[in-house]
């Protein structure tokens, strides 16, 4: 029997969240460590997955299948794509980098302040919970399995945006835990519905198939086994979507991410965006085009039209955000539109720039936010308009800051651009009118970012920030290599497209679709 590979890169973040909430409280450092190591060690695990896997192979690699709930025809097994595997090393890639960041952002600011705090070590063990959730999310090919955690990693994110929330807040300590409590009960009843909605489709995909099995469905539809009217596959779809746009989020779903981002901490506003929102889109590729491929075609145009408006909606509000982190909040829910347009283009290009996006999103917004973060620590305000200058005495933050938002407006050479260029490609190709209307978002974003860059970096120095000090050993360890990877990946994507594009084509003759040819052919 082979070295279960993928289970012990789930396992290990489980385990090791255990053994940091066991730490004593007087330990607090030691658990900061632990955590650390644990993330690095994760981190190891997925970089062999990626090693191992090989894109021109089987579609699902390194998998594992046992029996699980017998009665039921529920298994334990997981598998890998390609998508699988470059989301599953984006996560593990930055959950390190959040740890570093969070460093000191569950500590008491002194004793009195110890009631006010859950422990430090709660905060790194509900961090690594989160990692274990989403990869084993990534893995599952069993659509019980893949519920079971889609919805059990609500659970410690709730405790992190309610338990701790920002402490850069402009109210007073009980507006603030006001705030916080609600922006976490608002983030788990909209996914919690979301995931109730699923429930009732996932049941409904059992009766109709007698499996949960991603592999059995398919067998099944291959040899013409599967018996699904029209009006039940559409349902079953709207379900399954339903819950993805909302963890997604896409518009009018989106309502709790604002909320969410804004008041937890700068790590865990990363957390949600650029690792659990990305299980949406990612469910949205693996299940609802392959479980339900008549159904997503006949979705599509009512998608588009919600992606367009994510686009235009999401950007044209960070315009008018007078708070960082919102801003950074509504940004990515235009990014997420263009994620969800690329993979509803139904083209290669469209799913294939949609994967890249997930991934390139990810490491831009964990720059652009975890730099904003070490701002707000600074100053104690999320508040643009009480910044200024901050370029003058910080000049290493602002310019991480600046390279941070560059990516997030898809400067080319930075690998945001690679994603956004391929999204818009395919899009143009089957839907010019709605690539033309995309491309809005493009000058909005160049808008938000640079007033943003503007209004805190540039300017007189406000007397508030003149004693500002730049960014120290820590957290140049945690902004430098997301830099690296964003110039890297903008200059040479290729090692990404190569394990993405073959899952992309299977994806694409699950849906049996086909690249539009172009109206004028090249000169040869």
């Amino acid at each position: 029997m082979s070295f279960p590979l993928l289970t012990a890169t789930a396992v290990l973040p489980a385990a090791g969240a255990l053994l940091t909430a066991a730490v004593p409280a007087a330990r607090r450092t030691a658990a900061k460590w632990l955590a650390l190591l644990v993330s690095l060690g994760t981190l190891v695990l997925a970089a062999i997955i990626l090693i191992r896997f090989e894109p021109s192979g089987d579609r699902y690699q390194l998998t594992e299948s046992h029996s699980w709930i017998k009665d039921f025809g529920v298994r334990y097994e997981l598998g890998v794509d390609g998508i699988g595997v470059a989301l599953i090393a984006l996560t593990a890639l930055l959950i390190p980098f959040v740890i570093v960041a969070g460093w000191n952002d569950a500590d008491p600011l002194d004793k009195k302040d110890n009631k006010r705090w859950r422990p430090t070590q709660g905060f790194f063990a509900l961090i690594l919970m989160v990692e274990a959730m989403v990869i084993i999310s990534f893995e599952a090919t069993d659509v019980f399995l893949f519920y079971i955690f889609f919805e059990a990693m609500l659970i410690p994110m709730y405790f992190l945006i309610g338990g701790f929330g920002d402490r850069a807040h402009s109210g007073t300590d009980e507006a603030a835990a006001t705030q916080r409590s609600y922006a976490a009960v608002k983030f788990l009843l909209y996914n919690l519905v979301g995931g109730l909605i699923m429930l009732a489709a996932v049941i409904g995909l059992y009766t109709v198939t007698g499996t949960f099995s991603l592999a059995e469905i398919a067998e099944l539809r291959a040899n013409g086994g599967l018996e699904m009217s029209t009006n039940v596959e559409r349902l079953l779809f709207l379900g399954f979507f339903f819950a993805f746009a909302v963890k997604a989020p896409l518009w009018p779903l989106h309502t709790w991410l604002p909320n969410a981002m804004g008041e937890a901490t700068a790590p865990v506003a990363v957390l949600i965006t650029a690792v659990v929102d990305k299980v949406g889109t990612f469910a949205m590729l693996r299940f609802c085009l392959q479980l339900f491929p008549e159904a997503s075609k006949w979705a599509t145009p009512a998608i588009l039209v919600l992606a367009l408006i994510s686009i235009v909606y999401g950007a044209l509000l960070a315009v008018g955000q007078r708070d960082i982190k919102r801003l950074v909040a509504y940004a990515s829910i235009s990014h997420f539109g263009f994620i969800i347009l690329g993979i509803f283009a139904m083209t290669s290009q469209g799913q294939s720039g949609a994967t890249l996006y997930m991934v390139n999103h990810g490491i831009s917004t964990a720059a652009l936010m975890l730099v904003a973060g070490f701002l707000i620590s600074r100053r104690g305000s999320r508040l643009i308009a009480d910044y200024g200058g901050v370029q003058k005495v910080a000049p290493v933050l602002a310019g991480t800051f600046l390279i941070g938002g560059l990516a997030t407006l898809s400067l080319p050479g930075l690998a945001p651009f690679v994603s956004e260029f391929l999204v818009l490609v395919g899009v143009f190709a089957a839907y010019p009118v709605v690539g033309v209307i995309a491309t809005t978002g493009i000058v909005l974003a160049a808008l938000y970012v640079l007033v943003l860059y503007q209004r805190t970096m540039t300017g007189p120095v406000k007397a508030e920030v003149s004693g500002m000090k730049d960014l120290k050993a820590r957290e140049l360890t945690v902004v430098v290599p997301l830099i690296v990877l964003l110039i890297g990946l903008g200059v040479f994507p290729k090692p990404l497209t190569d394990i993405v594009n073959p899952a992309i084509t299977h994806t694409m003759h699950d849906v049996n679709k086909q690249d539009p040819k172009p109206e004028v052919e090249a000169a040869k």
